[in-house]
């Protein structure tokens, strides 16, 4: 069993960003068990987090991997994932005092350099992997990236740069076994490419006020301007780079065949949400197929919720105190389709609410059985419906303990229907004496 890994201490990382130029500072600090990657911009009157999966992807950007939740960004973001998913971390808190991450010359090696300062602790859970059984092919054009079954312990990527039209370029393969080969030799010291046309395309939109062709590979006829290459394939070995990235949003590490030609973030980007996709009908199908850890009878001895108000019918997984997967059947029975709405049954936001605020009780009575205490609700942050839920469907309930203090509780859940996320919310609870029966 491979085990999830973390940083041994906080490192920082500061420089202006790539696009915007505003000087910038990140600081990567050690998470717990199942945190995966998560931002937090500490710039804002309230500190912000955002988790770096595709569900978050910002859309519409050009030429990088940005998040997105709500009217908070975190900009170009594909270097640290990069450096992230080649070491092989799992969990990590990405603390940033600006919208967009430090630029580091357009390469992973800086964020690779600060890690190994410090080095990598092992923990006690289990690594999450995606092994890639069923290929998956995006295109654009005469672009393609596919996914493809290979290997179960390694993710071999093939990269195909066609750049035949630019001499200093042209044709460029390279093959690579993520997590085997070294990355940190191999892949994270290549940078950022531009041509000479797009070098003042960038500069005149505004971007990269700071930059000089001794910043970032600006590749003329004859080769990089004002810079000497560090690889004689550099350019093939940042589009690795960058693509590793982006697979760091599937929040585990995926194991089998990448195919890529002339792919670059927008492919990236809909190939790991057709893999996301994957990953979310898997948990579903394993949600339905495995036995109750609770049933409702054990249920009811928790929670003091009763009809028509439980909304959990069952427990398939605790883990500890730090994970609950539950399940709500929904039926045309329950009371609330009666005027919500007649004709047009749809599940009222706030019940899923309710759902996960259940199960999140749940999850605390876990740490709180001998303490007395027991969880009151005490605020709902980052609810976000993202689609209907309706009479025969299941809910998929997630709920993940942040911190549990003597006072205060801290949940983060989700609701999926049929692998396609429905419903998140961040939950607090006030811990508060139990009342004697």
């Amino acid at each position: 069993m491979s085990l999830q890994r973390t940083i041994k201490a906080p490192v920082e990382v500061s420089g202006p960003g790539l696009f915007t130029s505003v000087e910038a500072k990140v600081r990567l600090c050690p998470a717990e068990n199942n945190t995966g990657i998560v931002f937090v911009r500490t710039d804002l009157p309230k500190p912000a987090r955002i988790s770096a999966t595709v569900a978050n992807l910002a859309a519409q950007t050009d030429r990088r991997t940005s998040l997105r939740d709500g009217a908070v960004t975190i900009d170009t973001t594909e270097h640290v994932l990069a450096a992230i998913n080649g070491l092989g971390i799992d969990n990590v808190l990405i603390e940033l005092n600006a919208e967009e991450v430090p630029g580091a010359q357009g390469s992973p090696k800086a964020f690779v350099e600060a890690v190994q300062s410090v080095g990598l602790a092992e923990q006690d859970a289990e690594k999450k992997t995606f092994i890639i059984d069923t290929p998956i092919a995006v295109s654009e054009g005469d672009a393609m990236l596919a996914a493809l079954p290979g290997e179960t312990d390694f993710l071999d990527i093939l990269y195909d740069l066609d750049y035949s039209s630019v001499k200093s370029i042209g044709r460029q393969v390279l093959g690579f076994r993520l997590y085997a080969d070294d990355f940190v030799e191999q892949i994270a010291p290549a940078r950022t490419f531009l041509l000479e046309d797009e070098a003042r395309e960038f500069q005149a939109r505004g971007w990269g006020r700071h930059l000089t062709p001794k910043d970032l590979l600006v590749m003329g006829p004859d080769g990089p301007v004002d810079n000497q290459l560090r690889f004689e394939d550099e350019h093939v070995r940042h589009k690795i780079a960058d693509l590793v990235g982006d697979l760091a949003l599937l929040g585990r590490s995926a194991r089998g065949r990448i195919v890529a030609y002339k792919s670059g973030h927008r492919l990236n980007h809909q190939l790991v949400r057709k893999l996301a996709d994957q990953v979310a009908g898997r948990e579903r199908a394993r949600a339905l197929v495995r036995p109750a850890q609770l049933d409702i009878r054990q249920i009811m001895r928790i929670l003091p919720h009763r009809y028509p108000f439980l909304m959990i019918d069952r427990i398939v997984e605790v883990i500890g105190d730090r994970k609950a997967v539950g399940v709500k059947n929904v039926s045309i029975n329950e009371p609330f389709f009666q005027g919500h709405y007649p004709g047009e049954p749809i599940m009222p936001g706030v019940m899923i609410l309710e759902a996960m605020a259940q199960l999140s009780g749940v999850l605390l009575s876990q740490r709180l059985e001998h303490t007395g205490k027991v969880a009151v609700l005490l605020s709902m942050d980052r609810a976000k419906m993202r689609r209907p839920v309706r009479p025969g469907d299941q809910l998929v309930i997630e709920a993940e303990a942040l911190h549990v203090r003597t006072r205060t509780g801290h949940c983060r859940c989700r609701a999926m229907v049929g692998g396609e996320l429905a419903a998140e919310a961040e939950i607090r609870f006030m811990l508060v004496d139990a009342e004697p029966i």
